[in-house]
């Protein structure tokens, strides 16, 4: 960490993460990625005008997921500070965790004759998710149930050990028998999963919703477990003021243990209706008494995982054109990057390198925004907990500068 007086104080600083935009070639867009099929002028001007570079997120040997991959992009090392995604949530909710608690993150998922169909539940309301849950409650006393966004809840063991779980979005079209969580909290949690069975299949929430023609949530999956991480504040380590704008508790988890100011824009759903324009306004309003503002949009990771290229289109666009307010209005350090790729081959995340760009930080050869040209940025190929030492150093970069490479 380099110290604080090197970081650029009186400046101010914006950060927009497109989550899940990285992506690859599809035969079906001509062999361009999603990137670089969209109409991203705003994102194209970024690039042009600034310096291109790929990030590594997610360190050898972790799972590529939002959790792990944003915690690196804000400069907190997975290596060091990362437990479990269920924890960070349960920070952004207010729920303290006992020495002896693990929070689990936990899904409502459809699984239909042992194949998990989709791990959003046809992303369930949260109004129906919490009347799934207050139903369950009764049937698992030796548990806590918190209803969360959506299908994104939370499930808190106590006395507990931990577990091997595999997040739902991974094996959607797969057994999900063979994915059951594994490990000393193991019975306990897959006990969970068998009663929201019961509990569920003939709740009047999923008899309504097929009657609507829509997924039922036949079941609970609990995964990514852990304790409460400890960090140091955000003004600690930077000197500056930072807030976070998202729609997700992962992301107001931590901002909460980060001491980070949670801003909550109307309008954000975590979803590819998000209003992306809204988020960019909040931003600036924010970034009048803030030094930092983080900009997380989930809308691409969700199209990824829907494996439709028409709607991850269209979210990069929309963020495109709500980034456009950005460069007409603001004037202080811009960056740009998704926190992992989420392949719409796949329909889940990877841990390849990310492209990013920073406005405000000297100018090179790269002429738009995507996954091919940030590999001709000079620079280079970056861990992530290195990006905001950069964006924030008073160091002015040259076309030949070697920071903080390997």
């Amino acid at each position: 960490m380099l110290p604080v007086d090197r970081y650029g104080k009186g400046r101010k600083y914006l950060l927009i993460l497109g989550d899940g935009m990285a992506d690859e070639p599809l035969q079906d867009l001509g062999g361009l990625t999603p990137l670089e099929y969209a109409e991203t002028p705003n994102m194209d001007a970024i690039a042009r005008e600034g310096r291109m570079g790929a990030l590594r997120t997610v360190p050898h040997g972790y799972e590529p997921g939002s959790d792990i991959a944003n915690l690196s992009v804000l400069g907190y090392d997975p290596v060091r500070h990362y437990t479990g995604r269920g924890p960070l949530e349960a920070a952004s909710m207010g729920i303290p965790l006992a020495p002896d608690d693990i929070a689990y993150r936990c899904n409502l998922v459809t699984i239909r004759d042992g194949v998990m169909e989709d791990f959003s539940a046809g992303h369930i309301s949260s109004e129906e998710g919490g009347a799934l849950l207050e139903a369950l409650r009764d049937s698992l006393p030796e548990i806590d149930l918190y209803p969360g966004v959506s299908y994104r809840n939370l499930l808190i063991a106590h006395r507990a050990e931990g577990a091997k779980t595999v997040p739902p979005h991974d094996i959607v079209g797969r057994d999900a028998a063979s994915s059951l969580p594994k490990g000393p909290d193991a019975e306990l949690l897959r006990r969970c999963i068998e009663v929201s069975k019961e509990v569920f299949t003939e709740h009047p929430v999923n008899l309504k919703r097929m009657e609507r023609g829509l997924r039922p949530a036949t079941s609970i999956w609990p995964w990514s477990g852990g304790k409460t991480p400890s960090f140091l504040p955000f003004y600690m380590k930077f000197g500056l003021k930072g807030g976070i704008i998202s729609a997700v508790d992962l992301l107001f988890g931590i901002a909460r243990l980060a001491e980070m100011e949670v801003i909550r824009v109307p309008g954000a759903t975590g979803f590819l209706d998000t209003d992306y324009r809204a988020k960019i306004r909040y931003a600036l309003d924010a970034l009048k008494r803030l030094d930092f503002v983080y900009v997380h949009v989930e809308a691409p990771d969700e199209a990824g995982h829907l494996g439709s290229i028409e709607e991850k289109v269209r979210a990069i666009e929309r963020l495109d054109d709500a980034i456009g307010i950005a460069l007409d209005e603001f004037d202080g350090t811009i960056a740009l990057l998704p926190d992992h790729p989420t392949p719409i081959r796949l329909r889940t995340h990877t841990a390849d390198p990310v492209p990013f760009a920073i406005l405000g930080k000297g100018k090179d050869r790269t002429e738009r925004y995507s996954e091919k040209e940030a590999k001709k940025g000079s620079l280079g190929l970056m861990r992530g907990p290195d990006l905001l030492p950069l964006l924030f150093s008073r160091k002015t970069l040259d076309e030949d500068s070697d920071w903080l490479r390997f």
